[in-house]
């Protein structure tokens, strides 16, 4: 063995490129530039003769990303075929068409990345739904409800006239452009729970700069409306939507909007719900509210997405509300007046089965709503891919046209016919460098908008296509070999399973909505203030006692399975049929209750609990041995957030699992690691803010 020693000058230099070569070979990223990083690309040789603003977007991408063959040339055709429908594209190796210029973009984007991940270039997509929105939950101020990113990317807390600048350009431009790239076309731009002035002549100005800037790019703006706004702006009397002053207040306030934006989307318009004013403050129903909107905006081309999420304090069963409220009016709406409904019954849990509206108004055009932002999974902290959730939600069988009904189908137009077809995603967008508050959160805003085009691609398949595109080496990913075993296996396969270890470490077997209060972040399975409404509690839901745990909605309890069609209602009913992951959503059973493994209830609901915090120990090891593959800024920004997820899956499990002892009175199963914290001591914090705990390395 020869050892060669350096001293002197050499020494120092050599010290400095050991330094210097994993920084050169790893760059520090900040996340900023998404799914969209930029490569070693090669020159191209382009032909189109259409000279719109949204076509050359188009060249400049495929100039800007081309990864095939120097020289190449490609062509880029705006004809009409009977094969695309919308705004969908024909991908061919030389060749790209579309019968609009934003089908060419859309196509552009498309092609780079099978180029990128090693796809075919042959194929023909379209989308599944007309419109593909974003729902900001932003406030004029600058903040957002719910938001984990920062502030808002469209509003700052301004006493005068809201303003821009160059900078806010530049930044909704990369907005636009990474919404185009997986196919979005439409952003609310407000919160549901909408200020008044956002209809004023000040903000309205401002949207309309916002408009112009989204426009080439596809992008249509849409705005929350406030259902008192004639009273707030206009001065009237009352907001009753069949007073006359009241309709031509709104036909006023939509031709001044379309003058200005003349591809103006439409209304959101959350009505009637959680203190919002609405038509039945008038003694008026959602139908007359929403048709009334409807036919204001229906000469210009636009929408209304009225929002299914109503519900009253009630101590029955909450998630029967929204079906006993809307089902009475099917058919009665206007053609451009969508039903806005969450994926489930409740409210954005971590695991619901989907709500019975799906399939069951057949008559109304009806969308679904996601919610990309984590209110209920963790926030920015915890990594839970939600490509798993909503599969889950769009794969499932409603049966209400027979086998194969399912949410996609039902609300894509396929089984009943739709003027307009929509999906909804409430953005997780703010002005954070990586967009998102957490790089792995980057993840669910590009599989909302893969799966609002496609709503037959797998979780699984989006998962694979974000890990290639954002932390792949510099080339394509097809035949690096060492990259794919090492990196894009594991964490595909992490990804995969986080959905599943959260619903394990918080609520695992059905049960539902047990967060502590206001924040939703923590567990509060005890939370029951006397002041507070009931359905605001977790024991409303959970209902542990000395007696068992679960709700019961079977048709002996709330009778909520009897919203669903025959087939669905009696799967569920039944104790033999019921999928376990629905459980204790739809049944109370007693702890000493056998389940499919053998064991008892309580055993089961401790063992779920043991596996969700093992589940992140594991996540925790996976990165961990990244990290050469990784720049060391995400790198430690995604290990710092995992720490933190097992310490907060910790205290979801000790919190949860002391508590309902207190009623099951039996001893924790061999297997199941003893609690770290006291009951007692998790009662007496401040636990939706978790400020309070000790410091911890996680799981390590």
């Amino acid at each position: 063995m020869v050892i060669k020693i350096f001293t002197g000058t050499s020494a120092f230099l050599f010290f400095l490129l050991a330094l210097l070569l994993p920084a050169a070979r790893l760059k520090a990223d900040d996340g900023h530039g998404l799914w969209l990083r930029n490569n070693k690309t090669n020159p191209v040789i382009i032909s189109c003769s259409d000279k719109s603003a949204t076509a050359m977007l188009a060249i400049e991408e495929l100039k800007d990303g081309w990864m095939g063959k120097a020289g190449a040339k490609m062509l880029l055709i705006v004809k009409f075929d009977q094969s695309i429908k919308g705004d969908g594209y024909i991908l061919k190796p030389q060749s790209i068409q579309a019968a609009t210029p934003v089908g060419l973009l859309y196509g552009a984007f498309d092609y780079l990345r099978r180029q990128k991940v090693g796809e075919d270039l042959h194929v023909t997509s379209n989308p599944s739904y007309q419109r593909r929105i974003l729902n900001h939950w932003d406030n004029l101020n600058g903040t957002i409800e719910r938001g984990y990113a920062g502030s808002s990317i469209f509003w700052r807390n301004e006493k005068q006239a809201p303003t821009v600048t160059e900078a806010d350009r530049k930044l909704w431009r990369e907005y636009a452009r990474a919404n185009a790239s997986v196919g979005i076309n439409g952003a609310v731009l407000n919160n549901v729970n909408a200020s008044p002035i956002i209809l004023s002549d000040d903000y309205l100005n401002k949207v309309k700069e916002v408009a112009d800037v989204l426009r080439p790019y596809g992008m249509r703006v849409y705005l929350s409306v406030n259902f008192a706004s004639p009273m707030v702006l206009g001065k009237l009397a009352t907001a009753d939507p069949l007073a006359p002053g009241v309709i031509n207040w709104w036909k006023d306030k939509a031709n001044e909007i379309y003058k200005a934006i003349p591809d103006f989307g439409g209304f959101l318009v959350k009505a009637n719900s959680e203190g919002q004013p609405g038509p039945q403050d008038y003694k008026r129903t959602h139908v007359d509210g929403a048709n009334m909107l409807a036919d204001v905006l229906q000469p210009h081309g636009g929408i209304v997405m009225w929002r299914a999420f109503v519900y009253s304090a009630s101590d029955k069963d909450r998630a029967k509300q929204a079906y006993e409220e809307f089902m009475p009016f099917d058919g009665r709406f206007r053609d451009n007046v969508i039903i806005q409904v969450k994926n489930g019954p409740i409210d954005f849990q971590p695991r619901e089965p989907f709500s019975p509206l799906f399939g069951a108004m057949k008559k109304t055009s009806v969308m679904p709503e996601f919610q990309i932002t984590k209110e209920y999974l963790g926030e920015n902290i915890h990594l839970v891919y939600l490509g798993t959730l909503w599969e889950e939600a769009l794969k499932s069988d409603t049966y209400q046209q027979g086998k194969g009904s399912t949410v996609a189908r039902c609300t894509d137009g396929s089984l009943y016919p739709q003027q307009y077809t929509a999906i909804a995603g409430v953005a997780n967008i703010g002005l954070d460098a990586n967009w998102c508050g957490s790089n792995f959160d980057q993840a669910n805003w590009y599989a909302y908008g893969r799966l609002a085009w496609d709503n037959q691609l797998t979780a699984t398949q989006i998962a694979d296509e974000w890990v290639k595109l954002t932390f792949s080496p510099d080339q394509t990913t097809a035949g690096d070999s060492k990259w794919q075993n090492g990196f894009l296996k594991p964490v595909t396969a992490m990804m995969m399973k986080s959905r599943e270890a959260m619903v394990n470490y918080e609520m695992p077997l059905g049960l539902h909505h047990i967060f502590a209060a206001d924040r939703h972040y923590g567990p509060g399975p005890w939370y029951a203030p006397k002041k507070v409404r009931v359905d605001w509690t977790p024991p409303y839901y959970h209902k542990a006692g000395a007696d068992g745990i679960g709700f019961d909605r079977t048709s002996k309890g709330t009778a909520a399975v009897n919203q669903y069609q025959q087939t669905v209602a009696d799967e569920f009913d039944n104790l033999k049929t019921c999928p376990e992951k629905y459980l204790l959503w739809f049944h109370h059973l007693p702890w000493t209750y056998q389940v499919a493994s053998g064991r008892t209830l309580w055993d089961e609901i401790c063992y779920r609990y043991q596996d969700g915090l093992q589940s992140v120990k594991e996540f925790q090891k996976t990165w961990d041995s990244l990290r050469p593959f990784v720049d060391e800024q995400r790198f430690e920004e995604v290990q710092s957030k995992l720490q933190r997820q097992y310490h907060d899956a910790q205290v979801y499990k000790d919190g949860c699992l002391l508590y309902f002892q207190t009623f099951s009175k039996m001893p924790f199963p061999p297997g199941c690691e003893k609690p770290i914290y006291t009951l007692d001591y998790l009662e007496s914090i401040d636990p939706f803010t978790m400020e309070k705990f000790p410091a911890s390395n996680g799981g390590q």
